[in-house]
């Protein structure tokens, strides 16, 4: 699925109940998400959850769930910035990405997320405030939204038009990647990686020499 000359991914996750939809894409996705689920048959769309909360991650939503009754999960954090009740870093202005009430917060038991279905959440802070990757442990496949691009089969920093703190967004990766260490790892904007791990070496290096050449 494209936009303009970006690939969007979203992700369909088969569950013992039915599905797990990670994201949502842009409005026009809807169609091909829908579709695409019915042509899986793996059973009913149960939940939808957001790596966050940018339009292109949650644009298909309110098409997706009209008529069904399907949550819709995102870190606490998030909501209000995807609510346009608080206005994003680096933005100009409010974004009503999702409607007020629609989207309920990701569950947490002594400051820990709660799996989703067969999914991990893991807050990774940074791209936006309230960003959560998800990890699918059956397949050890790492759903990282925008914590990373991928170029030339490599990971690459998120991009930094639409990242908060790329600082911070970047400690989140390292971090996420050194604790998990998955087989393969998705990104909304990119290809697939295999054994991230052994790249991060490289990860760090660039962006220790981004974020220096940023300061200077």
């Amino acid at each position: 699925m494209i936009w303009l000359v970006i690939p969007v991914q979203v992700w369909v996750v088969e569950e013992e109940d039915g599905v797990t939809l990670v994201d949502a894409g842009l409005p026009k996705m809807a169609k091909g998400i829908l579709g695409f689920i019915e042509q899986l048959n793996a059973g009913p769309l149960k939940r939808i959850v957001l790596t966050h909360g940018h339009a292109d991650h949650v644009g298909a939503v309110e098409h997706i769930v009209k008529g069904k009754e399907v949550p819709v999960f995102a870190h606490a954090k998030e909501i209000p910035y995807a609510e346009g009740k608080i206005l994003y870093p680096k933005r100009k202005k409010l974004e009503q990405n999702l409607p007020n009430g629609l989207t309920q917060s990701l569950y947490e038991l002594a400051g820990e997320l709660q799996n989703v279905g067969s999914l991990k959440p893991v807050y990774t802070p940074g791209h936006s405030p309230g960003h959560v990757v998800y990890y699918h442990e059956l397949d050890d496949v790492l759903l990282a939204g925008d914590l990373f691009t991928t170029r030339n089969g490599k990971l690459h920093q998120p991009m930094p038009m639409f990242t908060g703190d790329m600082k911070q967004a970047t400690e989140s990766g390292i971090s996420a990647i050194n604790d998990i260490r998955p087989k393969l790892l998705e990104v909304c904007h990119g290809k697939t990686i295999d054994n991230p791990f052994d790249g991060i070496t490289t990860y760090i290096n660039q962006m220790e020499k981004t974020l220096k050449a940023k300061l200077n």
